[in-house]
């Protein structure tokens, strides 16, 4: 009997789709460029299951039954490439090939047209949950050449995640869509995780509260609106003792790492011209993280001023709720924006409540939050923003006092929150009806004549003014990049 689906590359996220795929009926064939690895997964994990085991892709292909099979669980870039470029030969007109790794959406498009090209179906599909989710059930978010969706539909909706008996895995939409779905996903996460340790660093240094009396903290918020698995985490990390007893977050070096997906997600909202603010500013946190040594420097040359919380602590411990409750928002709409505005570009079909269902198990940023995103969108599929759905605009309403507080006490103690100020700001520019951005056209009127628009005047009609007497009447031509 022949298998099911080819797997190529046997690193964690591999192994354990591989074995979650075994664990639902599924007969896998499997292999590994270090084909010593393959032997070892054989006799370890794998041991005493239906999974095949091969050692060379021409094995690898002659193992699956038609349409052929092969996902790619390997290092995003240039390495998928060149396994397609292998494979090619080896396939026929209507087999499958996935890519189950982190690409950049724009590489998937490329693909996708270039597989088709070949008679070659094309599947680029983000995998979110790391190791647990990828064995017990991850979200999974497949784009690219719909004619291969029936195909791998019932592996995926198989191994996905279930939220109230509904996978988390729905086709998100054609060539890059999926892997573009998972790149916001992965800002979104960004975003979540910098919020939290703003609200763990103004109690911790602001408010002077042990790791014990934060995780008790956390650990009571994960019952609340805040309920997802990233809180639940941090509860549990905050618990964890080192072998002298004492918490390991405190042994931990303060510089985090990154691989690449929020730095997509901001350079592609600069290119759409969404404000993906608190995104950008979680990129930018880990950035300066990374600048160790020079920080302890600063701290020398640049000390802060002596000073203290003396206020109420649980009233402040109120207000960081609120603030990350109320950043969090604002995150999500930032992001379900871009997905908008990229849906328009990219001519996408993107369906924003089976997003947000997705996301609900299984993955990373997984919270009771994301059902009520996805009622906002089942009420109102062309939903703007998602500030502008009641739950949300109730939810702002009462988080706001609380919110405004922690930032403002954050500034007094010399703690730095960039999440929560940059939500913060954008939920009051969103929300105000003139900007000074007139005064900004009247400067670039001013010493580069691009003109501007008026008040007084249809939108589309622009104007220019001789600002200082002697600068003619020629305009500059007016453009948008």
């Amino acid at each position: 009997m022949k298998a099911n689906i080819g797997l190529i590359g046997l690193a964690v996220m591999g192994q354990n789709l591989v074995l979650n795929m075994n664990d639902h009926g599924f007969k896998v064939a499997v292999y590994n460029r270090t084909t010593a690895k393959v032997d070892e997964f054989l006799r370890g994990p794998a041991k005493g299951s239906d999974i095949v085991g091969t050692y060379s892709l021409e094995e690898l292909v002659d193992s699956l039954e038609a349409p052929r099979r092969v996902m790619l669980m390997v290092k995003a870039g240039e390495v998928v490439d060149l396994y397609i470029e292998k494979l090619l030969p080896l396939l026929s007109a209507g087999d499958i090939i996935i890519d189950g790794g982190n690409s950049l959406y724009s590489d998937t498009n490329r693909r996708t047209d270039y597989l088709r090209g070949k008679n070659i179906l094309y599947i680029g599909t983000g995998v979110s949950g790391g190791e647990e989710g990828a064995r017990h059930g991850p979200s999974i978010m497949p784009g690219g050449n719909k004619d291969a969706w029936e195909a791998v539909k019932p592996i995926f909706q198989a191994i996905s995640a279930k939220v109230d008996g509904d996978p988390c895995c729905q086709w998100v939409g054609d060539n890059g869509g999926g892997h573009y779905v998972k790149m916001v996903h992965n800002g979104i996460e960004y975003g979540d995780m910098q919020l939290i340790c703003e609200a763990y660093q103004l109690m911790r240094e602001g408010l002077g509260l042990n790791v014990d009396e934060i995780q008790a903290i956390f650990a009571e918020w994960n019952h609340g609106v805040l309920d997802s698995y990233l809180i639940e985490i941090t509860a549990n990390i905050l618990a964890y003792k080192d072998e002298n007893g004492e918490p390991l977050i405190d042994s931990i070096l303060d510089t985090a790492g990154q691989k690449g997906t929020g730095k997509w997600t901001g350079i592609n909202a600069l290119e759409m011209g969404i404000p993906l603010t608190l995104i950008a500013e979680s990129v930018f946190a880990r950035c300066l993280s990374a600048q160790k040594q020079e920080r302890v420097k600063a701290a020398q040359h640049l000390p802060k001023q002596p000073g203290g919380f003396s206020g109420d602590k649980q009233v402040m411990i109120d207000a960081i709720h609120d603030a990350l409750y109320a950043s969090k928002i604002i995150s999500y709409a930032q992001g379900f924006q871009l997905m908008r505005e990229a849906a328009k570009e990219y001519q996408w079909s993107l369906n924003y409540g089976d997003i947000a269902l997705m996301w609900r198990g299984g993955c990373i940023i997984r919270s009771q939050f994301l059902g009520n995103i996805k009622q906002a969108y089942d009420h109102n599929p062309e939903l703007e923003n998602l500030l502008l759905a009641d739950f949300f605009a109730e939810a702002m309403a009462k988080a706001e006092s609380g919110w405004r507080k922690a930032v403002i006490q954050a500034i007094e103690l010399q703690v730095p929150t960039p999440a929560f100020s940059s939500a913060l700001a954008y939920f009051d520019g969103y929300r105000t009806a003139r900007l000074p951005a007139n005064l900004l056209q009247a400067q670039r009127d001013y010493f580069g004549a691009h003109s501007y628009e008026r008040t007084d005047k249809p939108r589309g009609e622009f104007f220019h003014t001789d600002w200082t007497g002697h600068g003619g009447k020629t305009a500059s031509s007016t453009y948008t990049v």
